[in-house]
């Protein structure tokens, strides 16, 4: 019996805001279930032509409704994030804060899920998000630079000049006091990554 191997090959793609990239790992699926190499750093380096060197792995667990953000931490900490899920689905939002860029204040919206597999790789420079679309939900993301909380910062994610669409009702969505707290981004200082 002859064994066929098929090739696994990753897909990336640019998304509307200069830097970020949906990873698309392509899925073999069998009576068995299914196989897929989530994360090759050699091709996601080649792809946008840069060394990446993640040093921390976290993952976030959270039920229907929950948002988390809009964070970032700024230089010399500030971060690079790839961000996936292993259960459930999520929307995550990325907001470009650079100051200096041409997409400065928008958004990008992308459903990250445990079907689809994608991986957002978002580059210093941004502030995340997620709401968490399923009943419970599992986010794993990489980071390029340990968390130091005097170098963390938010974005107020209900900032209506921002106009991100969460999905969900405002009446569904929970958030804690903290996230609820921080300023607009026209309230925001230029920061620095």
């Amino acid at each position: 019996m002859a064994i066929i191997l098929k090739k696994l090959e990753m897909e990336f793609e640019k998304l509307k805001i200069d830097g970020l990239v949906l990873c698309k790992p392509k899925i073999i699926e069998d009576e068995r279930g299914f196989f897929s190499e989530n994360f090759r750093k050699d091709l996601l380096e080649d792809f946008i032509s840069k060394k990446l060197d993640f040093c921390q792995h976290n993952t976030s667990k959270s039920s229907f409704g929950i948002l988390r953000g809009l964070h970032f931490q700024t230089a010399p900490k500030a971060q690079t994030k790839l961000v996936s899920v292993s259960n459930g689905e999520i929307l995550d939002v990325v907001l470009d804060i650079r100051k200096d860029s041409p997409s400065y204040g928008k958004h990008c919206s992308v459903i990250l899920n445990d079907i689809n597999n994608f991986q957002l790789l978002i580059p210093k420079g941004f502030a995340h998000g997620f709401v968490s679309l399923s009943e419970i939900v599992r986010v794993d993301y990489q980071v390029d630079n340990y968390y130091s909380s005097e170098n963390e910062f938010g974005i107020n994610p209900f900032d209506n000049d921002l106009n991100i669409n969460w999905i969900l009702d405002k009446n569904q969505i929970i958030i804690n006091k903290r996230d609820r707290s921080h300023k607009n981004l026209s309230e925001s200082p230029a920061y620095i990554f």
